[in-house]
């Protein structure tokens, strides 16, 4: 089992990281049972860190990673965030020091444990100072109730910001940032991806798989949908990720993966997750299986080696449009 620092640190991570946002689900998600069921494979499978968040699924996600791990606590890196709606109260979201104060009490309250190893900004907030922000993290972790410190979802200046206001405040630095990439979304390698490197900053990915488009299952036939997370929903936010997603560009996308796994004897699944385990300045991938099989075939991607050529194949055809200033100094 390969094992990096995360970041500027020297906490340990497994390059999987268990994403658990289906963790108590009614509708689509995981009940408990098959819940304990992933982490205990999990972690028997060598791996060591995990990922949740106060708003999946309006906490429950907590409380069953916290009762699944509860008889490992010291073999697991634990991870969750704050900064989402908890509450009908001005006061119930942000990263205002009063909200993530609660955020975190309520967090370590429903996972059982006194202290996390990993607490993380889920996103910038523009309503509070990012010094407030910082100076907060850093009193968690002067308190022992928090390791180590990151975000999630910010831009390239606001890294720099965050990493700005610790430095003048002489308080502790964020270490990791959590945002999306995949062969899909590749955003991140114009700007944010870079500045996260330049500042020593470990990048735990989200959504590999592109919210499911990269495991094949949505084909351009017509039919009833496949049932999946771009499937789901009919509200403002649902449709514009379909829209985003289900594109000519990211089938063509698909179509290259799915040929690739056919030569290699694998599947596109794995294929995926071995191409962006190989992307520079990647620490960890989260996944987010549903059951014990998808989380056996997202581990296969962590013991696949893309071929140099594979890779660049992949590299090419997702290659991301791209406009000013970026492509003046394009190294895509």
């Amino acid at each position: 089992m390969t094992f990096v620092t995360l970041g500027r640190s020297g906490l340990k991570v497994s390059r999987a990281c268990l994403g658990t946002m289906t963790f108590g689900n009614t509708e689509w998600g995981t009940d408990d049972a098959e819940s304990r069921r992933i982490v205990d494979a999990f972690v028997d499978a060598g791996h060591n860190f995990i990922d949740t968040a106060d708003v999946y699924n309006a906490g429950a996600s907590e409380e069953i990673v916290g009762r699944a791990i509860a008889d490992k606590r010291s073999d697991v890196v634990l991870a969750t965030k704050g900064y989402n709606v908890m509450g009908g109260g001005p006061n119930d979201r942000g990263s205002s020091r009063a909200h993530l104060t609660r955020a975190l009490e309520a967090s370590l309250r429903r996972l059982g444990t006194d202290y996390v190893d990993l607490y993380q900004l889920h996103s910038w907030d523009h309503d509070t100072p990012i010094e407030e922000s910082m100076a907060t993290l850093d009193g968690f972790v002067r308190s022992g109730k928090v390791r180590y410190i990151g975000c999630s979802n910010f831009y390239g200046s606001q890294l720099v910001e965050a990493q700005w206001a610790a430095d003048r405040l002489g308080t502790t630095p964020l270490v990791s940032l959590q945002p999306q990439y995949s062969l899909i979304w590749r955003d991140i390698e114009l700007d944010i991806l870079p500045t996260a490197t330049r500042h020593g900053m470990a990048v735990i990915v989200w959504s590999p798989l592109g919210g499911g488009m990269l495991t094949g299952k949505y084909t351009k036939s017509a039919g009833d949908p496949v049932e999946g997370r771009l499937t789901r929903g009919s509200d403002i936010h649902a449709e514009g990720m379909r829209m985003l997603t289900l594109t000519d560009r990211n089938f063509e996308i698909v179509a290259e993966v799915d040929k690739l796994a056919a030569e290699l004897g694998t599947t596109t699944t794995a294929v995926s997750l071995a191409w962006l385990m190989g992307r520079p300045g990647v620490t960890s991938v989260i996944i987010g299986p549903r059951t014990i099989d998808q989380l056996s075939q997202n581990l296969a991607g962590f013991d696949l080696t893309l071929p140099a050529e594979s890779a660049k194949r992949l590299s090419k055809v997702s290659r991301p449009p791209v406009s000013y200033p970026w492509y003046m100094q394009l190294r895509l």
